[in-house]
């Protein structure tokens, strides 16, 4: 098995794609909510993934109400997700042979992401990857987020690339979404989320992990 075509760049989500932050997150929201005298529920975090941070917020207000302290909600996740952050957050299997094979076949790469640049910074940085990239886009980079196609189309320009020459792998269904309104050959690689009816219709592929991307890119080049 292998892609449709040989892609001309690839398109990266950070969170739960290249780096293992999404259970970081859902361990910090559960944490903050509890502190606060709240369950979080499983399907409203899983609801929010891939989704930008206003977006999330008002999930957030939706189910616990209007009155509920969000800044200070927010503060607090922030702080166990930096006190995670600074103990080292791991890269997801495959990432640094796929980037290594991405260079041997000399493709542009870029990251888009719902999150801010500083949290790619706190992220990845660590990891010594960043730079391995061509472009970063981020939140501020682009008008409306995911699933709108905006940062994939952002991403895309940047790289000099067109939308459909591009090969976007993404985790989550609200990336996945905004791939696919991109134009782009869309590879979904689960985290947290399973794939439903309408991930398979909207990916050419689902993969395992990334070591599978990297097989079927090796099969199409």
């Amino acid at each position: 098995m292998s892609l449709p075509r040989k892609p001309m760049a690839v398109v990266f989500d950070m969170d739960g794609l290249l780096c293992d932050t999404e259970v970081v997150y859902r361990d910090a929201m559960i944490a903050t909510a509890a502190e606060h005298g709240h369950d979080m529920p499983m399907a409203l975090f899983k609801s929010m993934i891939g989704l930008p941070a206003p977006a999330g917020d008002q999930k957030v207000l939706d189910h616990f109400g209007g009155d509920f302290p969000i800044a200070a909600f927010n503060a607090r996740v922030l702080e166990h997700v930096e006190a995670a952050c600074l103990a080292g957050i791991a890269l997801k299997a495959g990432v640094v042979e796929l980037l290594d094979h991405l260079d041997e076949l000399a493709l542009p790469r870029a990251i888009a992401t719902s999150s801010s640049h500083r949290a790619v910074e706190a992220h990845l940085g660590h990891s010594g990857i960043i730079p391995r990239f061509h472009t970063v886009v981020a939140r501020g980079d682009y008008a409306r987020g995911k699933p709108n196609p905006d940062p994939f189309l952002t991403a895309a320009e940047r790289l000099g690339v067109r939308p459909q020459d591009c090969l976007a792998l993404e985790d989550s269904h609200n990336g996945v979404r905004a791939a696919a309104a991109a134009g782009m050959m869309t590879v979904m690689v689960p985290d947290l989320l399973d794939p439903t009816e309408e991930m398979q219709s909207l990916c050419v592929r689902i993969a395992r992990d990334l070591h599978e991307v990297e097989a079927w890119i090796r099969a199409a080049a």
